[in-house]
């Protein structure tokens, strides 16, 4: 921009040099400092009598001969317009007058028009000192009128705007002198108007403040420090004559006690304090510190207000002028809360018996507190939850009592602990543990586990075999504990307990004396008493039921045909009977019970075998097929009885059928068949013969007819199964039929004949099985532990036989 108006004045220069009729017309303006751009100095079109609109149709340009266009031309409304803000005391200084030069270039025809810009001052500075402050150093002797000069203060402005006065703030030593020189300048000095004392007054800061005349007024300030030097007039005085402090007991090492504070009021050297102790016994050297230049007390050892509440010591101060004074120093040491109480034992019972009556003493102790005041306030306790409780005496003595009943089997010992606790801040607390032993009394009876034993006992056991054991429990110890057992006297079957089961009285252990029979004693009860050995004894007693386990040690016995029978039992077979008829009924009983004394026939031996057969479960012999003419008329049978025992055990019978044509016939009398036997058992053996002759000629034959025939004899062994019947392991005398499981006791036929070849209808009205009496001794028996008894049976017997005919 500075480039353009240069271009712009050189052109206009040789435009006037050049231009011999050029007319130069002078405007002079004045203007302000500070004014913002747009500030309106003046329109040019009055003073230069043109036109309006004529500046801009001759193309009018405002020429500078500063380098910075402060001002701006508008050729079209001619205002002289401020372009940039002025600084007076920047463009001019202190020059006085500040003019901006202008010229106005107009063309065709050219004319110049020179403005004249007087620049005016306004009050835009304030006075300024060349320091933030004056250090000055007067000695306190120091004689009055004494001037000391000041530097003046400067002002950018001129005029009445730069500096008119000074004044110094309020004091009443020192006053200001103003000169004026001959060139306007002010000179200012500083007046000592009345005498220093340093002790009283050390320091003085002054305000020197510069004022000019402009409106507004602008001052400018300096701090004045004058520093009053000290002469050695004044020894050190402490600030207390007696200084009271407060120390805590057990305060760490180098902890601050106090400060003494000596002054002297003069200065430097002459003020310089040190602090020592004055006449202090050699204890305090040894518990408190004193630092000579700074006069702090701290603790040196160990301070304890047990052994001393407090302490007085003298303190010196001197300064280097050996001038002096002294102070008094008293600490109270405050009682800390550093002792924790102390219980100790007076008497005391270790062991108490479980019985102790309430309110009795267990112990007695003391509580002690070595601090003071409610530091050394004690009080004491134990855990509520023990039957113990605490009464406290004179003088801090307190009792241990037994406060609920004493239960040793619940509780057999007792860590009593002793809570003593003070009342300082914080609290301190202690304990002491006390152990109490409960010893036992005979207050428990012994418990058996259970009420009711039960065991299991095999018969025909061995003498002196384990049963089983009893235990029983006793809450007490030692003697009072120990379990001893017995059996009580009672009756089994008219029998003493005693002489079935004996028990060891230390451990409980169960013994059969003797061997039991399960026919005789199913089960029985007997009363085992446990005594403890205290005294006196305590004892309870428990139920033990043996249970007899039954085995096969009976076999069957025949009721019908009966066993060892002096008399044959003979059966009469009708020739006519056709095959399944029924001959009769085998009925064995076993002594036994449960599957032992389930019974299954069969046939053992037999005169034509392939003639009868029996039925496994009921024993109802029937014949295969009908009668031939070629069967013999006598016949035996043997059958076997066969429990289901492991192992089984059987008994056999002997069953004799006679063959008839009618039951009129002579062969209703009695036969002894076994007189025959021999004629029986040849004709058997010739049939054997023959059939193993037949095998020899065809061996592949016989095996096939061999097969064959077992085969068939399995079909009709098959068909004579049913349920196995359930007899009762045992008959006791006072049971019943009906009870027993057997048959009844009566078992007749009825049987009815037609007019064919049987020439009439029969019935037997008399039992074909005899009635017994279970529990006759007299009954013969094939084996020693069968217990059953049954009466002898009557053999068919044709003169006995009612035979009604119809």
């Amino acid at each position: 921009m500075e480039g353009y108006f240069r271009n712009e004045q050189g052109l206009y220069l040789l435009l006037l040099i050049s231009v011999s009729r050029t007319l130069c017309i002078s405007i002079n303006y004045a203007v302000p400092e500070e004014k913002k751009n747009g500030y309106l100095v003046a329109n040019v079109l009055k003073d230069l009598k043109l036109g309006i609109g004529e500046l801009s149709a001759r193309r009018a340009q405002l020429v500078s001969q500063n380098s910075k266009q402060y001002f701006h031309l508008d050729t079209q409304s001619g205002n002289l317009l401020i372009n940039d803000k002025i600084d007076r005391e920047a463009l001019c200084g202190q020059t006085e007058p500040c003019l901006l030069l202008l010229q106005i270039v107009l063309e065709d025809p050219l004319e110049f028009y020179s403005i004249d810009i007087s620049i005016e001052d306004v009050n835009d500075h304030s006075p300024i000192f060349s320091k933030q402050k004056f250090d000055l150093e007067v000695p306190e002797n120091v004689p009055r009128n004494m001037r000391f000069p000041l530097e003046s203060a400067q002002d950018e402005d001129l005029g009445q705007n730069s500096i008119q006065n000074y004044t110094l703030s309020s004091n009443e030593h020192f006053k200001l002198g103003v000169e004026n020189n001959t060139d306007g300048s002010i000179y200012v000095d500083l007046i000592v108007e009345k005498a220093l004392d340093r002790e009283k007054e050390p320091f003085f800061g002054l305000t020197l403040m510069a004022v000019d005349g402009g409106i507004p007024q602008r001052t400018g300030t300096v701090q004045i420090n004058i520093k009053v030097l000290d002469i050695n007039d004044n020894s050190p005085h402490f600030t207390q004559s007696e200084y009271k402090v407060r120390l805590k007991e057990n305060s760490p090492r180098n902890t601050l006690v106090t400060k003494v504070e000596a002054r002297d009021l003069d200065f430097g050297s002459n003020a310089q304090i040190t602090y020592s102790f004055h006449r202090v016994p050699k204890k305090i050297l040894n518990l408190f510190n004193l630092n000579e230049m700074t006069g702090e007390i701290i603790v040196l050892g160990e301070i304890d207000y047990e052994k001393e509440t407090s302490y007085d010591m003298s303190i010196k101060a001197t300064d280097d002028g050996g001038l002096s004074g002294q102070c008094k120093v008293s600490v109270e040491v405050e009682d800390v809360n550093d002792n924790a109480p102390e219980v100790s034992i007076i008497s005391l019972k270790n062991i108490i018996p479980e019985d102790s009556p309430l309110e009795a003493v267990v112990a007695l102790f003391s509580v002690r507190d070595k601090d003071s005041g409610d530091n050394g306030k004690t009080s004491c306790s134990v855990e509520m939850t023990l039957p113990f409780v605490l009464k406290a005496t004179k003088n801090n003595f307190y009792q241990l009592v037994i406060q609920t009943p004493l239960d040793r089997e619940k509780v057999s010992e007792y860590n009593v602990t002793i809570t003593a606790i003070d009342r300082g801040s914080p609290r301190l607390t202690s304990t002491s543990i006390i152990h109490i032993q409960i010893s036992d009394v005979n207050d428990n009876s012994p418990i058996f586990e259970k009420s009711l034993f039960e065991m299991k006992l095999q018969e025909n056991n061995i003498p002196g075999l384990l049963i089983g054991s009893v235990h029983a429990i006793d809450l007490d110890t030692e003697q009072n504990g120990k379990v001893s057992y017995s059996v009580l006297p009672g009756n089994i079957t008219a029998n003493h307990a005693a002489s079935y089961i004996s028990i060891n009285s230390e451990t409980g252990n169960m013994y059969a004396l003797r061997s039991l029979d399960y026919e005789q004693i199913k089960d029985f009860k007997i009363t085992v008493r446990a005594t403890d050995g205290g005294i006196p004894s305590l004892s309870s007693d428990a139920f033990v039921r043996v249970m007899v386990i039954d085995e096969n040690d009976n076999p069957p016995f025949f009721l019908y045909p009966l066993q060892n029978s002096t008399f044959p039992c003979n059966e009469l077979l009708p020739k006519m009977a056709e095959g399944g008829y029924l001959i009769t009924k085998v009925v064995a009983v076993d002594g036994d019970s449960g599957q032992n004394s389930w019974l299954s026939y069969e046939i053992l031996k037999a005169t034509d075998p392939g003639l009868f057969s029996i039925g496994a479960q009921n024993g109802e012999v029937k014949t295969r097929r009908p009668l031939t003419e070629r069967d013999s008329s006598k016949q035996r049978l043997v059958i076997v009885a066969k429990d289901n025992g492991v192992p089984p055990q059987t008994s056999t019978a002997m069953l004799n059928i006679l063959l008839v044509d009618g039951f009129s016939d002579p062969y209703l009398k009695v036969v002894d068949v076994r007189q025959q036997d021999p004629e029986d058992e040849g004709t058997l053996t010739m049939y054997l013969v023959i059939c193993l002759a037949s095998v020899s000629f065809v061996f592949l034959l016989c095996i096939v007819s061999f097969v064959g025939i077992k085969m068939c004899k399995k079909d009709h062994g098959s068909s004579f199964i049913v349920a196995p019947p359930q007899f009762p392991p045992a008959i006791p005398e006072n049971y019943t039929d009906s009870q027993s499981g057997s048959l009844s006791r009566n078992y007749q036929y009825d049987v009815c004949l037609t007019n064919g070849s049987l020439s009439s209808e029969f019935r037997f009205r008399r039992p074909l099985i005899p009635v017994f009496s279970v529990a006759d001794p007299n009954l013969p028996v094939n084996h020693n532990n069968s217990s059953v008894s049954q009466d002898l049976p009557n053999c068919l017997d044709s003169s006995q036989s009612e035979v009604q005919v119809r």
